[in-house]
């Protein structure tokens, strides 16, 4: 089984965390790079572009709510090969990304909590630059060096009120699944733990993944993940304990799907090198405050808006669909060195 440790110890490694991060931004005073070495940009205007290097995610809402992922198409795009370099896709224009494209997600559900937002669902996010069969991996704030994955990706929400900068966050992607959660509180560190990061999003984040159906819902927070009573689990012992049951939901309203409308005409041009100058700044529409120019901005695979009808397989649905993620969606790379 697996070892016992008492919760004072994870009230320990929260405060931790909370020392760690002290720095607070809006999108409005976020700086160019908010960390050393940062292949994008924090200062991303407005407006949408599918060359922007913006680092910047929100999770707003069932419609407006972002995923980290590559900047890049290609067979070495793994979740796992690009975790320190990915970009914002949102699903709406407006916050200087790059926007996911109509038909990209099939499934989502939104799930409001005193202490999170969490977005789970499937979809073909070949489509945002993953390749097909990548089981790929966990982003977060803190990384085995501390400035994360990616390296200065922040991520907002305004779920609470007026847009707060989220310090504790965990957005796992795959080729055909993804979810992601920011946390705030006392208890955020211990709900958007970051040390199980080859397990997936089905235990990490318990919750709805069902294909063909999107709803916002009010939700319990539930309890931390790799924590039961006074017992913390820690990844690689050799006993695996089951996933938490998915907390109770209420309130919840249906939608038929969730678009942009954005029409994406035209391949964007691959970025030559994996970093960007110090100088550069995110990409957006003609009504941003800036642009990137084409030779250090990532690339986009797309070129029209999507019309697959993907299951949780990434390909066309069967008429399948499944309440909950593969239990394993395994990293590309693990973190051994990871603190924690």
């Amino acid at each position: 089984m697996f070892r016992l440790a008492p919760l004072a110890s994870l009230a320990l490694a929260s405060a931790v965390f909370a020392q760690s991060y002290t720095a607070t931004y809006t999108p409005d005073d976020a700086p160019d790079k908010s960390e050393q070495g940062q292949a994008g940009t924090n200062k991303c205007g407005t407006g949408n572009d599918q060359n922007s290097m913006c680092q910047n995610v929100y999770v707003n809402s069932l419609d407006d709510f972002c995923l980290f992922a590559p900047p890049n198409p290609g067979a070495s795009s793994t979740i796992g090969d690009t975790e320190r370099i990915e970009v914002s896709w949102c699903v709406q224009g407006g916050h200087g990304t790059r926007v996911i494209p109509d038909g990209t997600i099939t499934g989502a559900h939104f799930v409001q909590t005193p202490d999170y937002v969490q977005v789970t669902g499937v979809g073909d996010f070949t489509k945002i630059n993953i390749p097909q069969g990548d089981e790929g991996g966990e982003l977060d704030p803190h990384g085995a060096d501390g400035n994360g994955n990616p390296i200065g990706g922040l991520v907002f929400s305004n779920a609470f009120g007026s847009v707060t900068q989220m310090h504790e966050w965990t957005n796992f992607m795959a080729y055909n699944e993804f979810c992601i959660r920011a946390c705030k509180g006392p208890n955020a560190a211990a709900l958007c733990q970051h040390i199980y990061d080859v397990m997936g999003c089905d235990w990490n984040m318990p919750g709805d993944y069902s294909a063909g159906s999107f709803d916002s819902c009010h939700g319990d927070s539930g309890e931390p993940m790799g924590v039961y009573g006074t017992s913390t689990f820690h990844q690689g012992q050799p006993s695996t304990p089951d996933a938490h049951p998915a907390p109770p939901k209420s309130q919840c309203q249906q939608a038929n799907t969730i678009a942009n409308g954005v029409t994406i005409s035209t391949p964007p041009v691959s970025a030559s090198t994996t970093s960007a100058p110090a100088s550069t700044s995110a990409a957006a529409s003609t009504t941003s405050s800036g642009s990137v120019p084409s030779t250090t901005s990532g690339a986009a695979s797309q070129t029209g808006s999507s019309t697959s009808t993907g299951s949780a397989t990434g390909t066309k649905s069967t008429g399948t669909s499944r309440t909950s993620a593969p239990p394993h969606a395994r990293a590309s790379v693990a973190k051994p060195n990871e603190t924690f």
